[in-house]
């Protein structure tokens, strides 16, 4: 049986903590920054948590490495 592959898209946007939750770059911080207030650049530039509901489907997207 041939290796299982992972979805590169998903392992280059996502990657597990420790404690096996799901981090992501948050977006909307690439161009038009003039007009975002420097407290929404500020809270964009840490990693966002993702919610426990779309955790299986990443993790099946990274198999066997999830």
């Amino acid at each position: 049986m041939p290796k299982m592959k992972t979805k590169k898209s998903a392992a280059k946007r996502f990657s597990f903590t420790g404690t096996g939750k799901v981090k992501y770059k948050k977006q909307n911080l690439r161009h038009i920054l003039t007009k975002k207030s420097t407290k929404r650049k500020r809270n964009l530039r840490h990693a966002g948590i993702l919610s426990d509901d779309n955790v299986p489907a990443i993790r099946k997207q990274m198999l066997p490495y999830g």
